[in-house]
């Protein structure tokens, strides 16, 4: 029956080896269960729920895109995506976490309707590369800032707005993390981030600087202070218009390119490159952000660490339940997951803003007309603190640039109306 549902044979695969995948899959983006809550829990939001939420979610979302498309994809909150719901929504523009939600929600819903209508496609080959490379670099950049921020390496100053920390206990410990995380990097061990959050964490507790968690199983903590909380009438005010546009914007991205890097590498590609399936994966993309919000996590997008179980064998759907079931089990460890304090997760913000900013070298900077909307993109995500204001002075940018260069020919239309909605947001 596996084999007849999964197409196991005809992918040269067995159960054994999905299994496999699977696992090592789960280990690679594990961290997100401990990292997701440690961000979103800044926000307001209970953090026992937004851990259990996050299992829930990346089970439910992972399980999804494996019946629906047979492919060795996981998926989660994503990494940046949550940065900008409590840094930019909720801590920088004074939007409740409810609300936040509400505006993940559409974001969704959008998505889901621009899938189906094709429209999605439409919107890639309007963006130039130069900008898609950027709002990576950025959100990288943005990401390793606020690990450095959580870890206490950089503080606030009156005199210069940042300054380096003082070298306590927890910053050394995080800065060790950040070391052993990079070291595992180098010699290629799978879950390297996982290993660096839990290592930092036991020294933590052996040197008494953190304390020892209450237990290690447990019931997973109840939803309720987050499921369906969503505020929708407060997330249609205009003001908000640019922020779904945002979320929408990185998640087309970020999942479209990893959905195509990781089918590539599991030979799920025929011979004019095209996807089987895709269709279905980004369908599933799109509905597991509305089910997320709904249930109370910022916007759900797929992992490129799924190319961790793919280099193992992984091959179909089937990689992707065994996953999910390793996520659905590890709610039951909750007591272990809240043990972890934020200096223990901070190395992995700072390694993933890494892992994000090496497309920069792709950027061609000696061409100004690339260069400079690159730039603004990814300097003022950061300095903003605020991943749509750097895609806003972007896409704004690079039409200006354009026109100014008697070029205006080049820049498709849909990119035109996108820096003219740009210029709106910017204005209110």
């Amino acid at each position: 029956m596996l084999d007849r549902f999964f197409r196991l044979q005809q992918r040269g695969t067995t159960v054994r080896n999905e299994a496999v995948a699977g696992l090592t899959t789960f280990l690679t983006a594990a961290y997100i269960i401990f990292v997701n809550p440690a961000i979103l829990s800044q926000a307001g939001m209970d953090k026992g729920a937004l851990t259990t939420v996050t299992c829930l979610v990346a089970a439910l979302a992972t399980l999804l895109i494996a019946l629906w498309a047979n492919v060795p994809l996981m998926m989660a909150p994503g990494m940046g995506l949550n940065a900008f719901f409590t840094y930019t929504l909720v801590m920088g523009e004074g939007v409740s976490w409810q609300t936040a939600l509400g505006v993940v929600f559409l974001s969704g819903v959008v998505f889901l309707i621009l899938t189906w209508m094709g429209v999605r496609e439409r919107i890639v080959r309007a963006i130039p590369v130069s900008l898609r490379l950027a709002a990576s670099v950025g959100i990288g950049l943005f990401i390793a800032f606020i690990g450095m921020q959580n870890l206490g390496l950089i503080v606030n100053s009156d005199a210069v707005l940042v300054q380096l920390g003082s070298f306590s206990p927890p910053v050394i410990l995080g800065l060790g993390g950040v070391l052993l995380a990079a070291t595992l990097e180098i010699r290629r061990v799978r879950g390297s981030l996982l290993i660096a959050i839990l290592a930092v964490t036991l020294a933590g507790m052996l040197f008494g600087v953190s304390e020892l968690p209450a237990g290690i199983l447990s019931l997973p903590p109840s939803i309720a202070p987050l499921a369906f909380e969503l505020d929708l009438a407060g997330a249609l005010q205009v003001s908000l218009w640019a922020s779904i546009f945002s979320f929408m914007f990185v998640d087309l991205f970020d999942s479209l390119g990893t959905m195509l890097a990781v089918c590539r590498q599991a030979g799920l590609s025929n011979e004019k490159g095209e996807i089987e399936n895709l269709p279905q994966m980004l369908g599933a993309d799109a509905l597991a952000t509305v089910g997320g919000a709904l249930l109370g996590t910022s916007t759900t997008t797929a992992y490129i660490e799924s190319a961790s179980g793919v280099s193992v064998g992984g091959r179909t759907g089937l990689t992707s339940v065994f996953t999910a079931l390793c996520f659905a089990l590890a709610a039951f460890f909750t007591p272990l997951i809240a043990a972890v304090p934020a200096y223990a997760t901070a190395p992995a913000l700072i390694v993933v803003g890494l892992f994000m900013m090496r497309n920069i070298t792709e950027i061609d900077f000696d061409n100004f007309e690339e260069a400079v909307p690159a730039f603004l993109t990814m300097t003022l995500m950061p300095l903003c603190y605020s991943i749509a204001t750097g895609l806003a002075f972007g896409f704004l940018s690079f039409v200006l640039i354009k026109l100014l260069a008697g070029k205006i020919r080049q820049c498709d239309p849909v990119l035109i109306l996108v820096a003219v909605l740009s210029l709106l947001s910017l204005s209110l």
